[in-house]
């Protein structure tokens, strides 16, 4: 074998292999593993075509919306586009012991599917805040903030740690 026929049995080898890979990737069903990041404007927007795929839905928690079980570990709110009062929102619930920093007012993105009956199910539940660290103030109490979620609580108050 000469090395001209040699190099182009392995640009051949090569193409089969690029092939291969284009192949897979238009063919292979890669988008089921897409995940769609909306508003919740933009969700329900969508109708139908909003149920049954992974969602992550990103807004703000309404405030006055938070209901908290601790007993059940069940947590039930609603998640708004935007701090008006009059902002489309969407139901959501979730079995997950939310993060710490969780209350009213604070953005969110949640992952999960939504359903026909207009309820939003996570299974992962991610808070939003700045990257900026502010110690407390004298005489501020640095735990104060965790009372904003407590059991039955549907009212929340924003204090201490942003």
């Amino acid at each position: 074998m000469t090395p001209v026929a040699r190099n182009r049995l392995i640009a051949l080898g090569a193409l089969l292999v690029a092939g291969a890979g284009l192949a897979f990737v238009a063919f292979g069903n890669i988008g089921e593993n897409l995940v769609y990041y909306w508003s919740p404007q933009e969700m329900l927007s969508q109708g139908e075509k909003a149920y049954g795929p992974t969602i992550r839905l990103g807004g703000v928690v309404k405030p006055g919306s938070i209901q908290w079980n601790e007993a059940h570990t069940s947590l039930k709110f609603h998640v708004t586009t935007d701090h008006n009062p009059g902002s489309p929102s969407v139901l959501v619930s979730s079995t997950e012991v939310p993060p710490q920093m969780f209350r009213e007012g604070i953005g969110v993105v949640v992952e999960g599917t939504f359903d026909q009956s207009q309820v939003f199910t996570s299974n992962r539940l991610m808070v939003n805040h700045s990257n900026e660290y502010r110690a407390p103030k004298p005489g501020e109490e640095p735990r104060k903030w965790q009372e904003t979620v407590s059991e039955g609580s549907t009212t929340a108050s924003t204090t201490g740690a942003k």
